[in-house]
């Protein structure tokens, strides 16, 4: 085979696509994501050599950054702005070599070749070369682990925050990926993968507050009003400010889909009056409700999928997303914004959106917002109101058996509190749950790039408790994953030493039986199971 994908959970058959992606990925995308990674492996091997002589080249980091985040799931399908990236690479890596005088025959930093060959060098560099079950595992575990550090990285950069250290750790470790490391130093850099994870979710989290200050609670409309809209759908809060900014006083209004919800929590985004709902649900509809919405869609990040003739004259993408012939917003000058007129102009032209609810949704639960509550949780929790928490963060996705969550929502009883944040929330989070107390029990921290909230609530309420173990707590973890940065808020939840976690719907493909094995023996991970058995042992702490 020349393809073969396992990197997210729909994997086909729990095993891998093979002939197509369940994600609309052709075989001739995979293999040049699969080129992609591997030159930059090589990039990463000189820009370490460079930086042991003292000789850095600080645009490497950066650039990495945003070419992992063209590979993740959903993300850029365009072949030809990946063959770009791929060339851009190339350039960089060899300029480096000349720059620092670095030799080697190491096959990612000495390949070059035309366009025409990058399919078959895709297809040898990929997942499969690696013969060693184990030693695959955990170097997929990490490429992707890698990939999610990667998009909150890019955000945070996009906002103007940066650590080096986080970029040091990339090169580290996709340059680890090209020796051949035994199965213990593998695990540890894994681990430290978890560890750096953490500071790029806080990055990212002080790059969005300072931006646009700490999410309030608010009440999101879910109908439409009858102006034009602009529908906006993906993870980038920089582009929504753009498209606000040039939106106003247009008559154009604005509306957020899927993980862009929680933006209408931020502050900032008050002030625009145009800025008037959420239409839809998660990623994985978007086919029906592009279609309903009537106006421009703008792809900010993943997730895309593969675009109908409904609406494919109407949709653009924007930063890392791509799809073949479809209209893409170039990147914005230096201190400039992105130029989005012809959205706007195309939105006045176009019928209001199609109503597909009515009704409210609540947001804005970041860390900030519950410690503002601190003292109503704990005064809940000591007098027993709060029984237990329960963190169902994560990614939602197509899979009929993913109604275990909701099922899970409805089943907790009432004095049980659901800490969420990512699209997973879509599977419950317009059930009435109801409150306890003036506390809700649906607590809504945001967007998987928010995870960083539900870190930090659990370990400030491990100070406020005055306990030793984060598992000591009365939170319990019920994760939905789909794709890469749920991999790295799984491997910074394990760094912070947080054990018991179930993971759904089915356990990542890319795990051998071994290293499954190591991480349910090290972290009790557990799959998903009976929807009543579950809840019985999340409120029993097991």
């Amino acid at each position: 085979m020349s393809m073969f994908c396992f990197q997210c959970e729909e994997a086909t058959k729990g095993t891998g696509c093979t002939t197509k992606g369940i994600c609309g990925k052709t075989e001739s995308v995979a293999v040049l994501h699969d080129l992609l990674v591997h030159v930059l492996k090589g990039l990463a091997v000189v820009a370490e050599e460079a930086e042991r002589q003292g000789r850095a080249d600080d645009t490497v980091g950066p650039f990495i950054s945003q070419a992992l985040f063209a590979t993740i799931t959903n993300s850029n399908f365009d072949a030809a702005r990946i063959e770009a990236l791929i060339q851009s690479a190339l350039a960089k890596r060899d300029a480096l070599k000349v720059a620092i005088g670095y030799s080697s025959d190491q096959d990612a930093v000495t390949w070059h070749g035309p366009v025409s060959t990058y399919a078959a060098k895709g297809a040898e560099v990929g997942v499969l070369s690696q013969p060693d079950e184990d030693l695959r595992s955990l170097r997929e575990l990490l490429i992707y682990g890698v990939k999610g550090m990667a998009a909150y990285t890019d955000h945070a950069a996009i906002l103007g925050l940066e650590k080096p250290e986080i970029y040091a750790f990339m090169i580290k470790a996709l340059a680890a990926t090209t020796r051949e490391l035994n199965l213990d130093a593998m695990t540890a850099l894994v681990m430290e993968c978890g560890e750096k994870g953490v500071t790029a979710m806080a990055l990212l989290d002080q790059a969005n507050t300072a931006a646009y200050g700490h999410p309030e609670i608010t009440q999101v409309k879910l109908g439409v009003g009858q102006n034009p809209g602009i529908l906006i759908s993906g993870h980038d809060l920089k582009d929504l400010e753009d498209l606000l900014e040039q939106t106003a006083g247009t008559g154009v209004d604005v509306y957020t889909h899927s993980e862009m919800l929680p933006a209408h929590a931020y502050p900032a985004f008050k002030r625009y009056p145009h800025f008037v709902g959420n239409y839809g649900n998660a990623w994985w509809q978007q086919d029906k409700e592009f279609a309903a919405f009537n106006g421009p869609i703008l792809m900010t990040t993943n997730c895309i999928t593969p675009v109908k003739s409904a609406y494919r004259d109407r949709i653009y993408t924007t930063g890392m997303t791509g799809w073949p012939g479809i209209q893409h917003i170039p990147d914005r000058p230096e201190g400039g914004a992105k130029d989005f007129s012809a959205l706007i102009e195309q939105a006045k032209r176009c019928d209001p959106p199609t109503e597909l609810e009515q009704g409210e949704l609540t947001t804005g639960f970041a860390h900030a917002q519950v410690m503002a509550l601190a003292d109503q949780v704990v005064d809940a929790v000591k007098t027993g109101a709060i029984k237990r928490f329960v963190v169902m963060g994560g990614c939602d996705g197509r899979h009929k058996e993913r109604s275990y969550f909701t099922e899970v929502a409805q089943a907790l009883p009432q004095d049980a509190v659901i800490l969420t944040a990512g699209c997973a929330k879509y599977r419950y989070n317009k059930l009435e749950l109801g409150e306890i107390g003036g506390i809700p029990r649906l607590l809504d921290a945001g967007q998987c790039n928010d995870s960083y909230s539900l870190a930090y609530i659990a370990l400030k309420l491990k100070e406020v408790f005055g306990l030793d173990d984060i598992n000591e707590l009365p939170i319990s973890y019920d994760i939905a994953w789909y794709e890469q940065k749920a991999i790295i808020v799984l491997l910074a939840l394990l760094h912070l030493g947080v054990k018991h976690i179930r993971l759904g719907p089915t356990l990542p493909a890319f795990l051998s039986p071994n290293v499954a094995k190591v991480l349910i023996e090290q972290f009790d991970i557990k799959p998903i199971g009976d929807v009543q058995q579950d809840v019985a042992a999340m409120m029993a702490a097991a």
